[in-house]
């Protein structure tokens, strides 16, 4: 793609009411999702499911783009036709996720470096050849205690920047996702602090070097408090503790932002982003980038059983509904009863 193009991608990946599908789970990953429903986690079984959400009826209305995991991008649908071809036969953009995951940061107890990057250049070019046209990169930071250290941050920015330079010159618009987990008893008000720290180094990083804004997409964590917290927050002090953050730490110029769900529960994710919706203007399109979230309610609904995929399609276009109106601030959580 040309700069034109990939100016023109990274803007109708966040196009008004429309996310990101997060399919691109690892394979120990989606093995814990699988046995979740009792279901053996064979290549089959994970081509099937993939399918099931790709070939859903009208989901181009709310879905722009998904990201695919390297074994999905390779496989076909029953019919034979590349998963890309089929999402786009749904007027959906095909991406990739390009690293190896997060390893264990040497003499940093604790803390994790992203892999990935050895031979990222060759990857990029044989992913765009299969029809990606977008590429992912998941940085991992921890909160505790005294963790997360300025080694840990900065080694995961040059990594998130080395991906979307390679990404950018390839023609492939770059996802940059440093996620702050949720993992700890942290309050929102350490998130916040955390998160900002990180979103400062990341794009001080990405300057360095000459990514251009422009045509790449920020996936950062909401900023909530830890899991184990027992001091609860209402949706309103998420959305203004997220906006005040990325007010502070994110240029303009990045056209979008898609948040990722994070461990959030599926009507929780959806809240979350309707109520930063109703924040004040701000330069960016907010969007969304779920795995779960989306797809919690469709995996129980399949179970593996051929004559429950129109279910499963049918409660995951309404979790892409939902998350489509909480762009515009318009969700409500009466219309859950809608999917029954």
């Amino acid at each position: 793609m040309t700069a034109s193009d990939m100016e023109t991608t990274a803007k109708l990946l966040v196009a008004p009411g429309k996310g990101i599908l997060a399919a691109d789970e690892s394979l120990p990953t989606i093995g814990k999702r699988f046995k979740s429903i009792s279901l053996p986690s064979t290549e089959e079984n994970r081509r099937a499911y993939r399918e099931l959400l790709f070939t859903t009826p009208g989901i181009g209305e709310s879905i722009s783009g998904v990201i695919l995991f390297d074994e999905t991008i390779r496989q076909g649908t029953l019919n034979s036709i590349p998963m890309p071809e089929a999402l786009k036969k749904q007027g959906v953009i095909p991406g990739i996720k390009v690293d190896k995951g997060a390893k264990d940061l040497a003499l940093f107890p604790g803390e994790t470096i992203t892999e990935g990057l050895d031979g990222l250049r060759g990857r990029l070019a044989e992913y765009r050849e299969l029809g990606a046209r977008f590429t992912k990169w998941r940085a991992v930071i921890t909160i505790g205690q005294p963790i997360p250290t300025r080694p840990c941050i900065l080694a995961n920015a040059h990594a998130l920047a080395r991906f979307a330079a390679l990404s950018q010159e390839a023609g492939l618009v770059p996802i940059v996702e440093p996620e702050v987990l949720m993992d700890g008893d942290h309050t929102i008000n350490r998130c916040e602090e955390i998160t900002g720290e990180v979103l400062k180094s990341v794009f001080e990083v990405l300057s360095d070097y000459r990514v251009v804004l422009e045509r790449m997409l920020l996936k950062p964590n909401m900023v909530v408090p830890g899991e184990k917290c027992t001091e609860k927050v209402e949706v309103e002090a998420v959305a203004e503790a997220t906006i005040r953050c990325l007010r502070r730490y994110v240029p303009s110029a990045v056209p979008g932002i898609v948040f990722l769900s994070g461990g959030q529960g599926e009507i929780q994710a959806t809240e979350n982003l309707n109520a930063i919706n109703r924040q004040k203007k701000v330069p960016w399109e907010l969007s969304f980038s779920f795995g779960r979230a989306l797809q919690a309610s469709a995996l129980n609904a399949w179970r593996g059983v051929v004559v429950n995929v129109a279910a499963a399609q049918k409660a995951f276009h309404h979790r892409a509904k939902c998350n489509s109106l909480a762009r515009y601030g318009k969700y409500r959580v009466e219309m859950e009863k809608e999917s029954s």
